[in-house]
């Protein structure tokens, strides 16, 4: 008597929000990446509940308390005007990651960071998926272009763009852009030379769907977990760039609570008995950067786990 064919079914793949959904919770698995949420959370929240968290603003002088330590008045200290450093620290947090000013009155949501790597992202994805899928002239072109912006030392090319086209939150958002693209279109690119030999995509020019059709629904979703641990690292990076420039000069323009223009102006009384206004905001800095690497790290691990 013949066996009757068993029907095997093959359970659906879950889509990707899911699958990237179950490696965000499983963050929570590892120390290291719990508390890199922990710290960047910590920042996010003091940054959006700032105006809650002290008495103070940013640009408020006390004159009875120049460079003071920390005190029931103010729990950080105060810079060499008077200012509380808490409250700059703060406020400080919400220009990085919160809120980005256009001028006195208007404010886009988003901070100045996080602007400048979307912004770099949205530029080097798309030519680093038109010339690793296109190929051809268009890649050489595209490709030899961006390598002569990669030959400039990262700090100098900041302060080259922010010199000609001057300090301001955001001519700082284009200069991190700018330099942010090579890198993104160049990692995009590498992961569309992979992807196009898939079968999927075979199949959807068969279909004949167009090329940016097949660039951006069919090979960008599945680069996606590479390409947003990478921004999230630029963001990182984004956050020293910008207290590079502060330190410089080139940063946001005074009195904006910049880390790196409070470093800067701290530093001339460190050896005076008066560090808190510089050690603060460098630690603010390191604190916040180390935190976004932790998360990163972990995040890799975890949607890797689930891809």
């Amino acid at each position: 008597m013949a066996a009757t064919p068993q029907t095997v079914t093959i359970p659906a793949r879950p889509p990707w929000w899911k699958r990237s959904w179950k490696g965000f919770l499983g963050l929570f698995n590892s120390r290291v990446a719990t508390v890199g949420f922990v710290i960047v959370a910590f920042w996010v929240l003091v940054a959006i509940f700032a105006p809650l968290l002290t008495p103070y603003t940013p640009t408020e002088q006390d004159y009875k308390a120049q460079n003071s330590g920390p005190s029931a008045a103010h729990i950080l200290g105060t810079d060499d005007l008077g200012r509380d450093i808490w409250t700059r620290l703060i406020y400080g947090a919400r220009v990085v990651l919160v809120m980005t000013p256009v001028n006195e009155n208007i404010w886009l949501p988003i901070g100045v960071a996080i602007w400048g790597v979307l912004l770099g992202l949205l530029v080097g994805s798309t030519l680093g998926l038109i010339g690793g899928y296109v190929g051809g002239a268009t890649d050489e072109s595209v490709m030899r272009v961006l390598d002569a912006m990669m030959a400039f030392p990262v700090i100098l090319l900041y302060m080259i763009i922010i010199a000609a086209v001057g300090a301001s939150a955001i001519n700082v958002v284009l200069a991190i852009a700018i330099v942010g693209t090579p890198g993104i279109a160049r990692l995009v690119r590498s992961l569309t030379l992979d992807i196009r030999t898939r079968d999927y995509i075979r199949a959807a020019e068969l279909r004949g769907e167009s090329r940016w059709y097949i660039m951006f629904v069919e090979i960008l979703p599945n680069a996606r977990g590479p390409i947003i641990i990478d921004a999230m690292l630029r963001v990182g990076y984004a956050i020293f760039a910008m207290g590079t420039l502060g330190f410089l000069g080139l940063g946001l323009p005074p009195p904006s609570a910049d880390w790196g223009s409070m470093v800067s102006a701290g530093r001339r009384y460190i050896l005076s008995g008066s560090p808190w206004a510089a050690i603060w905001p460098a630690l603010a800095i390191a604190s916040l950067v180390v935190g976004l690497n932790l998360l990163a790290d972990g995040l890799r691990e975890e949607t890797l786990r689930y891809q």
